[in-house]
């Protein structure tokens, strides 16, 4: 465990704001995300170099999707194999999440080509990007003084990274998971879904899993993704027992260190409350419902906010989305 002595002050801003690099390589437009998703009820196309899923959905209906893509910009040539590909499978519309800002520009771009503001969204819109850039101990000094406390806390209590050991670490990851969900109100997947992401990814160094443990026991969990100089921090749990030895950020500054070794220089915390950051800021230590329980945990890494352009549908049966959208409101209605 590093010594952590020197860096007990508050956080320093970094000299230079965060770049997050928009519409790159992006691991959920990646051939293996499309056999990943494929196990689990999706089918899968790589369309002009944007990865597309479909999705039957109830009464023999079927959707089309592009999580974080395509890329931009927009061509006439790229969008009409998309529709040819959504015409050819029967979907009824063609949902976008695109890898771009939420600005003018990018709205422009999507409306001009026929696709609308769509309420229904599949991946987070708002998300806190961490620059892991330079040494460790600037990338120590922008996170705020209580985390990097609590990452040096973790160490003294005798909380370790557990080495290697596959097939126990999925089993744990996954109790840990229904455990966090649980207890925090979220839904999280089968245990196939996080043993068949791992055996997918980890071969190519895509993917890790980071078990921190107290005398064996599992106390926290980490599922990391890179490629290229991007990583995600997709899935994480934690015990509800021996909180107080701050397991998850051990776990988490773990991830962290293997994707700076991975040569990424952007770390994706992946999904916060989509309000302004100034809401954020004045509402995070009495708000904890949704993704607001786990705001209080990520913003302590000392990232930048950022808002993508969200979900935009493109409809080929306007009758058939009508009847789609009058569903989700009643499904929703019902689960509240």
């Amino acid at each position: 465990m590093r010594n952590l002595a020197g860096l007990g002050g508050e956080s320093r801003p970094c000299t230079m704001p965060l770049v997050w690099h928009w519409n790159s390589e992006h691991i959920l437009q990646t051939q293996t995300w499309g056999k990943l998703k494929s196990r689990f009820g999706w089918d899968w196309a790589n369309v002009n170099g944007t990865l597309l899923l479909f999705r039957r959905l109830p009464l023999g209906l079927r959707a089309a999707y592009a999580p974080r893509g395509p890329r931009f910009p927009l061509t006439a040539e790229t969008l009409a194999a998309l529709e040819a590909a959504c015409r050819a499978r029967g979907a009824f519309f063609l949902k976008l999440e695109p890898d771009m800002p939420d600005t003018p520009e990018t709205a422009q771009a999507l409306a001009m080509h026929g696709f609308r503001p769509a309420k229904q969204t599949i991946q987070p819109r708002r998300s806190i990007i961490l620059d892991i850039t330079g040494s460790e101990d600037e990338v120590l000094a922008r996170m705020k003084q209580k985390t990097r406390y609590n990452i040096r806390l973790a160490g003294k209590k005798e909380v370790k990274i557990r080495a290697t050991n596959k097939e126990k670490n999925l089993v744990d990851f996954n109790a840990l998971m229904h455990i966090t969900g649980a207890r925090d109100g979220f839904g999280v997947h089968a245990a196939s879904y996080y043993q068949a992401a791992y055996e997918l990814f980890q071969p190519h160094g895509q993917c890790e899993l980071f078990i921190a443990e107290y005398q064996g026991q599992p106390l926290a969990g980490v599922m990391a993704f890179t490629l290229g100089r991007r990583a995600w921090y997709f899935y994480g749990a934690s015990a509800n027992e021996e909180r107080q030895r701050m397991a998850p950020y051990l776990a988490q500054w773990a991830a962290i260190q293997w994707a700076r070794a991975r040569g990424a220089t952007e770390y994706d915390l992946w999904g916060v409350p989509d309000e302004e950051e100034a809401t954020l800021e004045a509402e995070f230590e009495t708000r904890h419902d949704g993704l607001w329980g786990v705001y209080r945990f990520k913003r302590g890494w000392g990232g930048q906010v950022v808002r993508a352009a969200g979900a935009w549908d493109k409809v080929f049966n306007p009758a058939l989305y009508q009847a789609y959208l009058l569903y989700l409101r009643f499904r929703k209605a019902n689960l509240s």
